[in-house]
């Protein structure tokens, strides 16, 4: 297939390249560079038919749909904790250039969209694993509700163009070139005073995590098991590990001792913060896929990432 990725520079992106490229797909990313690395690309900006620097709020970039067979739509911004502070930057960044890259698939006669969405879409769901067909969905952060009405576009242009949609809700993703997130957060914390630790809320916040290796082969594996107009799947493990069990895992991984936990209290990190979550896969799982690595097993190996870069 000939892909395009938007955010094929990012945390995800770059992943997602990597794999098509090994699949033998031809591949265009377009990336405004806010948030991307060109570093991510190195071993691959050779074999890309196309890199094109654009922001997706302006013009210039959408003839780089020509020919395409599929965009995978990562460009975001993805900062949860953020989307607070900076409401209409998010809503901007995320709703009104999806809905500038359904007008462009629009033009330029792209049939298939992948969407990387998010866990928070649900807020805080009563019903934990949380199916997709759970109701109702009420975020509690500007950044999932900018998602959901980014799928609700989708499905929109999806029903009334002709398109076909694959929208992914995604536990916490975490691996190597992230740049954001508590194994970041804490890694860099420690690194610059190794002796004590602040940990936002009040530790017993536990969530779903998946290692972003695993979390590409399931957005290129979806579509080959699913053909509907709209096509939702949650992505993550089938377990959750505890923000204070990350603390001691990374502790350990860096062979510190006598580090003091500081918390800041209360039951959840920021505002918008879901202490809770953990997605059902099941979905997913009934067409034969494994999430196939734990949630602490992910974060292993993220910690280990980290720590090497």
């Amino acid at each position: 297939m000939h892909c395009i990725v938007t955010g094929g520079a990012g945390f995800i992106g770059s992943h997602l390249v990597d794999l098509l490229l090994s699949r033998g797909d031809t591949v265009t990313v377009i990336d405004s560079m806010v948030a991307g690395r060109m570093m991510n690309l190195e071993e691959n900006i050779g074999a890309l038919t196309e890199f094109r620097h654009a922001d997706l709020l302006e013009d210039g970039w959408q003839d780089a749909l020509t020919g395409a067979d599929r965009v995978y739509h990562i460009a975001a911004d993805p900062d949860v904790r953020g989307s607070a502070r900076k409401s209409f930057e998010v809503y901007n960044n995320n709703v009104t250039a999806t809905v500038r890259v359904l007008e462009a698939m629009k033009e330029y006669d792209v049939k298939e969209i992948v969407f990387t969405s998010t866990s928070t879409v649900y807020g805080e769901a009563n019903v934990i694993p949380t199916p997709e067909n759970y109701s109702p969905m009420v975020p509690i952060s500007v950044y999932g509700a900018s998602k959901l009405a980014c799928e609700a576009m989708i499905s929109a242009y999806a029903a009334t163009y002709g398109m076909k949609a694959w929208v992914y809700r995604f536990a916490n993703i975490i691996g190597s070139r992230s740049t954001h997130g508590v194994i970041y957060d804490f890694v860099q914390k420690l690194q610059q005073n190794p002796k004590e630790l602040e940990i936002l809320g009040d530790g017993r916040q536990s969530k779903s995590y998946l290692a972003v290796e695993n979390c590409v082969s399931s957005m290129v594996y979806a579509p080959t098991v699913s053909s509907g107009t709209f096509n939702v799947f949650n992505i993550g493990s089938e377990d959750w590990v505890s923000v204070r069990r990350i603390a001691e895992l990374i502790v350990e991984e860096m062979g510190l001792a006598n580090v003091s936990f500081k918390f800041t209290g209360g039951d959840r990190g920021w505002v918008g913060d879901v202490p809770m979550m953990r997605l059902s896969v099941d979905l997913l799982k009934a067409t034969g896929w494994m999430p196939g690595i734990t949630s602490e097993e992910s974060v292993r190996r993220a910690i280990r990432a980290t720590l090497d870069e």
